[in-house]
């Protein structure tokens, strides 16, 4: 027990070196992000896709994730699912084009892992990209979080 609780003090003291705090919500700094709030964290050709902390924070406790069909083909920009909260229904939209090789299965029973971490075990989808050029259209940790900002003064 005293072994778990030291490893994930830890894991806590490096996660945060790599986390920029904005006010509830937070920003990791290795992802891209898409202006309609979703991140993408790139491994090779391949994508993982998720709706980012502030995305969650502002949709309040989600109650059902809708995750499109594994071989599906997303485009940059486009809709491929829907995350429903106890406010609303946002479309998740993809920052990224490619086939989708995997979806997290877990959302179906845990929808809330979206709010509770919506970095790790809430992703949705995962996608092999087909234009990896379509990265420049989407903005770094700093960027993001000063769009944030800009977002919340309206």
């Amino acid at each position: 027990m005293a072994t778990r609780l030291l490893w994930a003090s830890r894991a806590a003291s490096y996660l945060r070196i790599s986390v920029f705090h904005r006010g509830f919500s937070s920003v990791i700094k290795d992802l891209k992000y898409a202006d309609s709030h979703e991140w993408v964290k790139v491994d090779g050709n391949s994508a993982t896709v998720g709706i980012t902390d502030h995305a969650q924070d502002h949709l309040g406790d989600v109650v059902y994730v809708e995750l499109p069909e594994v071989g599906a083909s997303v485009k940059q920009g486009d809709s491929f699912g829907a995350v429903e909260s106890v406010k609303a229904t946002s479309d998740v939209n993809s920052p990224i084009s490619g086939k989708v090789v995997e979806v997290n299965e877990e959302l179906n029973s845990s929808p809330g892992l979206v709010n509770s971490s919506p970095y790790e075990k809430g992703w949705i989808i995962k996608v092999n990209i087909s234009d990896v050029d379509e990265l420049k259209n989407l903005k770094d940790a700093d960027e993001y979080s000063k769009f944030c900002e800009e977002e919340d003064k309206h």
